[in-house]
């Protein structure tokens, strides 16, 4: 079989899962998947909940973990009840743009059942990691002053109506995945997607009260170290077990994750440093996320070499932009997704059609000239922001109209954390 063939017959077994028998079970596969789902929720709670919570101020530390926790579970049952069918199944004559429904409530689903060497049951699993942390990271975007109600609605509806599309048309078989569009562990499909949506939040919601003349700065370092070192352990199994295989691609790709996040850390810093005269921690730990958000679409494409230049362009890149948007644009991003993930992740998918070139020690191109690759990354990018900006911003207007997005100005001043939950993180307070 040519490695067109074999592509296109992996292509098939990913679209028609129920046909998926040609092959064996591979348990070596199977328990490195396994692994990775476990690292990629890991990525969500505990990692992100301790990352945003410790950034913001300590009467909200709550709301963010709530946040992050009741995402979880909201997508979980989203994705059984059919996200999952509509990204990942045949679509039939609507395959360029949405899956089928034979998936629905997995009526079918059995230990027997493979997507290509692994279990479905594992694949299901894999893919609904990716989902929960996409809407999670937005949870930045509008921290410290959006209703619970009202962020429920908006994950709940923006999963199916932002990501389930633009997931199924980069991984689902849909029509940019036809026009070659690479995105290896979610850069366009994660990063751009939530980062936008992000920033459309952000400015729908408007500023929080006293920003930008208000200090508002992390009411807890140790905890957002420590919610960062977790989103660097499982970010392993976010890039690496996207490659479905317990071999050398898996292992390139942690790799250049772990080369792109120390490169990234260093870059921020080192800026911060001659900039402000002395390095932060808060500086090097989201130097780290911009270098692993950069190297996340090219993570199985590129070698060493493209994932240092990756991670250092990424800390400088989106150091600038962060500084570009609180400073100059006086955009509250509260933390920082769009600047850090958004530009993170535009940056990373068009640099993929750079250094996947051999030439430059990536994997190869198929074929396709590096300028025509970068093309199509391109219009991944711009059709991904133009989607999730038009979409969340009228679903944030529509939710709005209903039911308010916005908590009253003396429940923002009192905190998020008695006024929705009755409850408070520090009972010295």
């Amino acid at each position: 079989m040519t490695s067109n063939n074999k592509k296109l017959a992996w292509a098939a077994l990913l679209l028609l899962p129920e046909c998926a028998f040609a092959e064996q079970l591979n348990q070596a596969n199977t328990a490195w998947v396994l692994t990775s789902t476990a690292l990629v929720l890991f990525m969500t709670i505990p990692g992100l909940s301790l990352f945003y919570g410790g950034l913001v101020r300590s009467k909200n530390v709550l709301s963010v973990m709530m946040q992050c926790f009741a995402i979880t579970c909201l997508v979980s049952l989203l994705w059984l009840a059919g996200v999952y069918s509509f990204i990942f199944t045949d679509g039939g004559d609507w395959q360029k743009i949405l899956g089928g429904a034979s998936k629905v409530f997995l009526p079918d689903m059995s230990t027997d059942n493979l997507i290509g060497d692994i279990p479905e049951t594992v694949y299901f699993m894999f893919q609904m990691t990716f989902a929960i942390i996409t809407p999670a990271l937005i949870v930045g975007g509008f921290a410290e002053r959006m209703k619970f109600s009202a962020m429920l609605w908006f994950s709940g509806l923006w999963l199916i109506v932002v990501y389930m599309p633009i997931c199924h048309w980069i991984w689902g078989g849909g029509w940019l995945a036809e026009m070659g569009a690479k995105d290896f562990a979610g850069g366009i499909v994660i990063h751009v997607n939530a980062g936008v949506a992000a920033l459309v939040s952000a400015l729908v919601l408007g500023r929080r009260r006293g920003f930008p003349n208000i200090a508002m700065p992390p009411h807890n370092m140790s905890m957002v170290v420590t919610g960062a070192g977790m989103l660097w352990f499982g970010w392993f199994g976010f890039n690496g077990g996207s490659a479905l295989t317990s071999d050398g691609h898996a292992g390139m790709a942690i790799v250049v994750t772990h080369i792109a996040a120390a490169a990234g850390s260093l870059t921020w810093m080192t800026i911060e440093w001659l900039r402000f005269g002395k390095p932060s921690v808060l500086g090097i730990v989201t130097g780290m996320v911009a270098g692993l958000g950069t190297i996340t679409p090219a993570s199985g494409f590129v070698g060493p070499i493209g994932g240092f230049v990756i991670g250092t362009v990424a800390g400088g890149v989106c150091f600038i932009s962060t500084q570009y948007i609180k400073r100059v644009l006086k955009i509250d991003d509260s933390l920082d997704v769009f600047p850090v993930h958004g530009v993170g992740g535009c940056v990373g998918s068009i640099l993929t059609g750079v250094f996947a070139a051999e030439s430059l020690g990536g994997l190869g191109l198929n074929g396709v000239s590096m300028l025509d690759q970068v093309g199509v990354q391109a219009l991944a990018v711009l059709v991904t922001a133009v989607w999730s900006a038009v979409f969340s911003y009228g679903l944030l207007k529509l939710i709005d109209l209903f039911i308010g997005l916005r908590v009253l100005e003396d429940e923002e001043q009192q905190g998020l954390d008695i006024v929705l939950h009755e409850e408070t993180g520090y009972h010295n307070l």
